[in-house]
């Protein structure tokens, strides 16, 4: 009896339901296998079968009692493995618009209904184990969001939803989970974090727009934040991370949906507009003629004129990219978007209409732009405001009788209203300005230039000569200044040849090939000591004024630098070295490097925002009669001299920063320096502060390598990482596919080099070329975008009135002021910081972006280290001795500086370009 009782106690508790089961505590540190759920003890039945117990009874009754009772335990045990199931919960955070319009307020309450009767959310968790008996992952049941429509009201910027599945014992770890979208509405799924499983939460990073099922049918796809390497990936997810990825390459074929998540590469064919003029034709660039990198494909149908060229799309209409690519709310609301469209398609026409005077006639009338505004005719602002909402829009703009559009003080007079004239702040601008990445040390005088003799023949001699220069080197002869390193050079001589002739035949524009020559001092500042101003058939050399004449003379010479190293710094150094040489990466990475993978967690905050940037760009700045061709002396072939750069000068293995710094003779290899290298001016703002990031970057990426490559064969074998560098290369920068300075990729040091010197481009560089563009070029007298006079000479009939009335030939040389309000419009937005800016050390979920708890506190350490840099460069823009960053008048140089408010603040180094 006493055994009857046990068998029938131990049937008993087999037979419990599985919600009891359910309730008991998993949450203890257990492996992830079918053992470790099973929360009963099998012990004690035993030992009431085979112990002293069974003695009294008799031996027949026992072999039959054994038999019935092991037969009913193998069955109770079956049915166990099916019925112990339990719960597990899903959080799931999504993000709210701020703002509908009464289409998409419509539509919500239509989904809040439909909701209810059985159109909603379902997610599915599927484990990282495979069903041996279906050779498929292993799946939960599907499960729906809960309160949907009772939520829908709010005004929350975050909704939490919640979901429950019922998993039984041997689901194994979770790996992934789709979600299906059977509302109408698109919604943004923040992140999905899955409680219940003994190895606690498991946190699924999703960042993304999910549409409805009715618009894309497929489930989407969504990973844990545990990494892994291809060869790594558990046998349940394999299948899911390759169709992930080809969901995202697309085939090719089709015009793209703006809610497609669709990555692929095509050429620059959408610049020009040639439907509406023959002269808003420009070439397309990519390819032979004008090599260039790709951008993403829209799949647009060509134009009628022109079958090679794809029909553009004019704002207010976007561009297509990807649905996770394009701006967030709080980033449409502070970008240009909304406020280029006002400025320069509604607010211009309204001041050509209002402004009576075409060029400025003194000093202050362009200071009032910033005191008092630009005042326009009474009536006209007001039909101005009713045409379009102006909400804190690139300029702080003020309503008043008068009607006021003033813009801000830009940071270049804030401290000295004539430091822009001063030949030491010219120079310095030169290293710590917002184009610092030009100057070059001179090993040879006078200087030499690359380009083809066979076309230019002697025009190529430079007019420079020893007698320019020797009475302004501190007593040192040529020679020895070159032997010292005291001589260097911001040259512009190539790259502006070839197109002077073209250039200068636009009306209202002029421009020479400059060359300017600089000294270091014994104080470690530098000084112009001679300006050479070329054209295709004469060479001029300016020196540092003597006299009244020589003095504007002088002022002019520079305005053309300025001019010169304007078109420079916005057209190759800015845009093509980091947004269009960094799109093909970013295009290639989210083909071929899964979600899962390691290296597309490292770069994904590298990446945000960059599409979408290069396609506003395409629409409004470096297209057809954009800001570019309006705004700078190259007009419409300033990006035939951008192609040019990327083909004479682009080198991906020179643009890391200790590379570019040797490579221009700025700085010497020195194992003995703390970064290796010795600079050779010392005082080198963009330098000294950039290498503090660079070293930062490269130590952090070199950890995170490391972790999860031990030994080089991972590399070389690892398939994605490998596609990923080869499509950059061969698809993305095609033109450039079969150059030998690509660095190869079989090493740990071959990957931190490269991947150190992506994230540097799109974090570091991009801030020290970008965010002091209004600071710096606000006030246009400091460096010119254009000119629209050459400099006369005696026996030029312009002399004459240059000599009458010098600064008012000086105002009629630069911008009028239409174009200046124009172009200071512009460069306000883009340099301004938007409120949802992430920068570097910073990422959105910060301790769960990875499931790697090593490498998560290695960010953490690599935050604290750009904390630390930041002091550093605060402690050094107070250094007296550092003369090319402190000084009476002089500006501090921040724009390395990590951390940054909204707005225009000259400082803040976002993770991405973003702007």
């Amino acid at each position: 009896m006493a055994l009857a009782k046990e068998i029938m106690g131990s049937r008993f508790i087999f037979e419990r339901s599985s919600l009891a089961s359910s309730r008991l505590s998993i949450k203890k540190k257990t492996q992830r296998t079918q053992s470790s759920i099973i929360p009963f003890d099998l012990r004690p039945m035993k030992a009431a079968i085979s112990g002293g117990v069974v003695a009294a009874i008799s031996e027949d009754l026992v072999k039959t009692l054994r038999i019935n009772t092991l037969g009913r335990n193998q069955e109770k045990k079956q049915e166990e493995e099916k019925a112990v199931q339990f719960k597990v919960r899903a959080v799931v955070t999504v993000r709210n618009k701020n703002k509908e319009d009464f289409k998409e307020t419509l539509v919500k309450h239509l989904d809040a209904f439909t909701d209810k009767i059985g159109r909603n959310v379902v997610l599915e968790l599927i484990s990282t184990q495979v069903d041996p008996k279906t050779n498929e992952p292993k799946k939960s049941k599907p499960a729906v969001l809960k309160d949907w429509s009772k939520k829908s009201n709010s005004k929350a910027e975050k909704v939490y939803y919640t979901a429950e599945f019922n998993v039984d014992s041997a689901f194994g770890s979770p790996g992934a989970i789709t979600v299906t979208n059977k509302h109408q509405r698109e919604f943004f799924l923040d992140n999905i974090t899955i409680e219940g499983f003994a190895c606690g939460a498991v946190h699924f990073p999703c960042n993304s727009w999910v549409q409805s099922q009715n618009d894309h049918p497929s489930k989407r796809i969504f990973f844990t934040n545990q990494p892994y390497l291809p060869s790594e990936t558990p046998s349940g997810l394999r299948t899911l991370r390759e169709e992930e990825l080809e969901n995202l390459r697309g085939n090719g074929k089709g015009e793209r949906k703006l809610s497609d998540r669709i990555y692929d590469f095509h050429v620059y064919n959408d610049i020009g507009n040639p439907d509406i003029s023959p002269e808003l034709a420009r070439p397309t660039l990519g390819g032979r003629e004008f090599p260039y990198p790709r951008r993403c494909r829209t799949g647009r149908p060509s134009t009628d004129t022109d079958l090679m060229s794809e029909r553009r799309v004019e704002k207010p209409l976007p561009m297509y990219v990807p649905r996770d690519e394009q701006f967030e709310e709080s980033k449409k609301d502070t970008f240009a978007a909304c406020r280029l469209k006002a400025v320069l398609h509604n607010l211009v026409p309204s001041l050509k209409a209002s402004i009576v005077a075409e060029d400025f006639a003194h000093f202050g009338e362009i200071d009032s732009l910033y005191k008092e505004g630009l005042l326009l005719k009474l009536g006209i602002q007001d039909d101005m405001f009713k045409k379009f909402p102006l909400p804190k829009i690139v300029t702080t703009l003020q309503k008043s009788s008068e009607g006021l559009l003033r813009y801000d003080t830009p940071k270049i007079i804030s401290k000295d209203k004539n430091a822009w004239i001063r030949d030491d702040e010219f120079a310095r601008q030169a290293i710590a300005g917002i184009n610092p990445v030009n100057i070059e040390r001179i090993t040879t005088y006078p200087p030499v230039s690359n380009l083809d003799r066979e076309i230019y023949g002697s025009h190529l001699d430079s007019a420079l000569t020893e007698d320019h220069i020797n009475g302004h080197l501190d007593g040192l002869s040529v020679q020895q200044a070159l032997e010292t390193n005291r001589l260097f050079m911001v040259d512009y001589h190539d790259t502006y040849l070839p197109f002077l002739d073209r250039i200068n035949a636009l009306e209202g524009r002029k421009a020479y090939a400059t060359r300017t020559i600089l000294f270091l001092t014994r104080l470690g500042t530098l000084k112009p000591i001679a300006i050479e101003l070329s054209l295709p058939k004469s060479k001029r050399v300016v020196t540092p004024p003597e006299d009244a004449t020589t003095y504007w003379t002088w002022q002019l010479a520079k305005a053309h630098v300025g001019s010169n190293d304007a078109g420079v710094h916005q057209l190759v150094n800015h845009w093509l070295r980091t947004h269009a040489c960094l799109e093909p990466f970013i295009l290639a990475a989210h083909r071929q490097l899964s979600a899962l993978h390691p290296i597309y967690k490292l770069l994904e905050p590298h990446m945000r925002y960059t599409l979408e940037i290069n396609a506003v760009a395409r629409q409004t700045l470096i297209s057809a009669d954009g800001v570019i061709e309006s705004c700078f002396t190259a007009g419409q072939y300033g990006l035939e001299i951008s192609a040019a750069a990327y083909k004479n000068q682009w080198r991906f293995d020179m643009e890391g920063l200790p590379a570019d710094l040797i490579r221009r003779g700025m700085a010497v290899p020195d194992p003995t320096q703390p970064h290796g290298l010795k600079l050779l001016v010392e005082d080198y703002p963009y330098a000294n502060d950039g290498l503090l990031l660079w070293s930062a970057i490269q130590t952090w990426v070199r950890t995170y390598v490391e972790r999860y490559y031990p030994n080089p064969n991972l590399i070389k074998t690892d398939t994605e990482l490998q596609a990923w560098y080869s499509e950059s290369i061969n698809v993305g920068h095609a033109d450039h596919r079969d150059a030998k300075w690509w660095p190869e990729l079989s090493t740990v040091d071959d990957l931190v080099s490269i991947i150190t010197t992506i994230v540097w481009l799109a974090s570091a560089q991009h801030a020290a070329l970008n965010f002091g563009q209004y600071p710096y070029g606000g006030y246009v007298p400091n460096r010119p975008p254009l000119m629209r006079q050459l400099i006369p000479d005696k026996t030029d009939p312009e002399f004459a009135s240059f000599v009458g009335d010098p600064q008012k030939f000086f105002f009629s040389s630069l911008p009028s002021l239409l174009q200046t309000t124009k172009f200071m419009a512009v460069v306000d937005t883009l340099s301004t910081h938007s409120p949802d800016e992430e920068y570097i050390g910073e990422r959105q979920q910060p301790s769960i972006w990875t499931g790697d708890a090593e490498i998560v506190d290695a960010f953490y350490g690599f935050s604290a280290e750009i904390a630390r840099i930041e002091q550093e460069i605060e402690k050094r823009n107070k250094d007296p001795s550092r003369r090319n960053r402190c000084g009476a008048g002089v500006l501090p140089y921040e724009l390395m500086a990590p951390s940054s408010e909204p707005g225009v603040t000259c400082r803040g180094v976002p993770n991405s370009v973003s702007i």
